[in-house]
């Protein structure tokens, strides 16, 4: 089977692919992972790719946003046959589907699911990449070492992503970590944490950090980051948070540099047609629409 997914829905605008051998280069393929076994809070994220995949037909192919036609080639191979219960085979099963994909000019942008799936994919894809950096947008820091006895964790995928020998991460959008956490970002020179309201009081400034990235980047977006009053059907919600044009401004900021990877995680929401879900469809559509 390929990739070891089966294909329940399509996103809008997808195209129709049985061979990698045929596919272009420098295209993007989208692929979802029902999963939610460690959240810890709201669950349902396991239904985020048919949900988002659902609200991606109410947009027009052109983007009034970024002034732009939707002429990217992406595929949508699907759901990922994951291990319900099990995060750390579910990753291994990502992680080959990455290694299976790494040959080809196929850059994969992963519908989440609960954001443990991240390891998954950034494992899989520095067997291609040195160097990686990852922008990682969050309401969280998700740096635990574990999380109520779970090394493989919503929230300590990102200490365990750190532990992969990146080069960089850099975390916007943070508003709730344990002291722990915070440590654990101070000691280490290569983590740069950005507070909500750091976004807010000195966006020059961040935005200034991810002009100058030089090398490849790999961007994983929770839902959570935004502002439950805007996006409230998340696993974790927490005040205070990003707006869509915020990550408008980001993905400005990001025109022009190597993404090799995308995914987009934490919609919780069991219901069709949620503001939530319409949301993290709206950012996957802008983001194939101008990378």
């Amino acid at each position: 089977m390929l990739l070891n997914t089966y294909a329940p829905w399509k996103f809008a605008f997808s195209k129709e692919i049985n061979d990698l051998e045929k596919s272009e280069n420098n295209s993007w393929g989208l692929i979802g992972v029902p999963f939610d076994s460690t959240s810890s809070y709201h669950t349902s994220s396991r239904f985020g790719p048919t949900t988002i995949r659902e609200a991606s037909f109410g947009f027009e192919k052109f983007n009034s946003t970024f002034n732009k036609e939707l002429d990217t080639t992406f595929y949508d191979f699907g759901d990922l046959n994951t291990i319900s219960g099990n995060c750390k085979k579910t990753c291994e099963i990502l992680e080959e589907t990455i290694l299976e994909l790494n040959p080809y000019e196929i850059k994969p942008l992963i519908i989440g699911g609960e954001h443990s799936i991240s390891y998954g994919v950034v494992k899989g894809l520095l067997n291609k990449y040195d160097d990686l950096t990852i922008i990682h947008l969050d309401a969280h820091m998700d740096l635990k070492d574990n999380y109520i006895g779970e090394k493989y964790s919503h929230a300590t995928v990102l200490r365990r992503i750190h532990e992969l020998d990146i080069k960089e991460l850099i975390q916007i959008g943070i508003r709730s970590f344990s002291k722990e956490e915070s440590d654990y970002a101070n000691l280490n020179e290569n983590i740069h944490s950005y507070l909500a309201s750091n976004f807010k009081n000195s966006k020059d400034n961040i935005l200034n950090k991810i002009a100058n990235i030089e090398n490849p980047i790999y961007l994983t977006i929770d839902m959570d980051v935004f502002d439950p009053s805007f996006c409230p059907d998340v696993s974790n919600p927490t005040p205070s948070g990003l707006y869509l044009e915020d990550v408008e401004a980001i993905f400005n900021e990001l025109l022009g540099k190597n993404i090799v990877g995308f995914d987009i995680v934490e919609v919780a929401s069991k219901k069709l047609g949620n503001i939530t879900s319409i949301a993290a469809s709206k950012i996957i559509f802008d983001f194939l629409t101008i990378f």
